[in-house]
């Protein structure tokens, strides 16, 4: 089956935001969405200069700066887009580092739990105003979520960390962010969605060694894709353009997608990394790590 880009509908004059590491996004992405309508698309990024130099030419495109692991960044970026007063249509988060060294950022938190979710948590917070009466959150996941629950007896990992528990960590907050979103906000307008996109050889693996790599049937020894399943940019874009516009989806929230379709529900543990861990879609799980996370960044008083 083939997971190109999907039609792209055009609902009107719409704005659109990215929370971003910009490298890790395929531009096709960008491209599907600056079509006939667009008001306008808004991206973040850390390095908004190299993110600027990688959108020219697309029509009706801005970067601003946005560090998601800094919530004084945060607010600035949020700030600059309430002050414009304007509705945003869609917010996709696609910001995100997988399997780093063990690092401290903020307060000392664990960065991929910060930067994978509690940044985008806070952002989508602040941005509440300008989503009301109509919008879709779309958070980037992974499959990867597989790999770990919330580890509730050490979220942060100060007592010993392991980079894929804590990226599996991070990606299954992605996934429980939007369960209690949507259901919160969902009277508002606001509908929530989450995603895996697929494998793809982006920077996103800029922590892994290319023996690493090899290990796990990525690529070869001589650095070529040996692993048949990785997407092209193209088809990791699909999934995210699908959630963020498909008609499919009017009505309903807080769902897990992947390949352009809602995911099954499969046994928690199980190791063929395809559909949504149980855990992953629990309201109660998602009610928890809301709260957890309102009181780590002190926004998110909706509850």
């Amino acid at each position: 089956m083939s997971w190109e880009l999907p039609f792209c509908c055009n609902p009107g004059k719409i704005d659109i935001c990215f929370a971003k590491a910009f490298a890790n996004c395929p531009k096709p992405l960008h491209q599907h969405l600056t079509f006939d309508g667009t008001r306008g698309v808004t991206i973040g990024a850390r390095d908004a200069t190299r993110a600027q130099s990688v959108v020219a030419g697309l029509p009706r495109v801005e970067v601003l700066p946005l560090d998601l692991d800094d919530l004084e960044s945060i607010h600035r970026f949020a700030e600059t887009i309430l002050d414009r007063d304007a509705h945003t249509d869609m917010v996709i988060n696609s910001a995100g580092i997988m399997a780093c060294p063990e690092t401290r950022v903020g307060p000392g938190w664990e960065a991929q739990f910060a930067t994978n979710h509690l940044g985008h948590f806070a952002l989508i917070n602040r941005l509440r105003p300008v989503l009301e009466g109509g919008a879709r959150v779309i958070s980037v996941s992974s499959s990867g979520h597989h790999i770990s629950a919330i580890r509730w007896g050490d979220v942060l990992f100060t007592q010993g960390y392991e980079k894929w528990q804590a990226y599996g960590q991070s990606k299954t907050a992605n996934a429980l962010f939007v369960v209690h979103l949507d259901h919160l906000w969902k009277d508002s307008g606001v509908r929530a969605f989450s995603l895996h996109p697929g494998k793809i050889l982006t920077p996103l693996q800029r922590y892994l060694t290319r023996e690493e790599m090899v290990a796990a049937g990525w690529i070869d020894e001589n650095g070529a894709l040996a692993d048949m399943t990785f997407k092209t940019p193209e088809q990791g874009a699909a999934t995210q353009v699908w959630a963020a516009t498909s008609p499919q989806l009017d009505g309903v929230g807080g769902l897990y997608c992947e390949d352009c379709d809602v995911a099954e529900i499969v046994t928690d543990g199980d190791r063929s990394f395809r559909g949504v861990c149980r855990y992953a879609v629990d309201p109660e799980q998602a009610e928890r790590l809301w709260n957890l996370s309102a009181d780590l960044t002190g926004v998110g008083g909706w509850r």
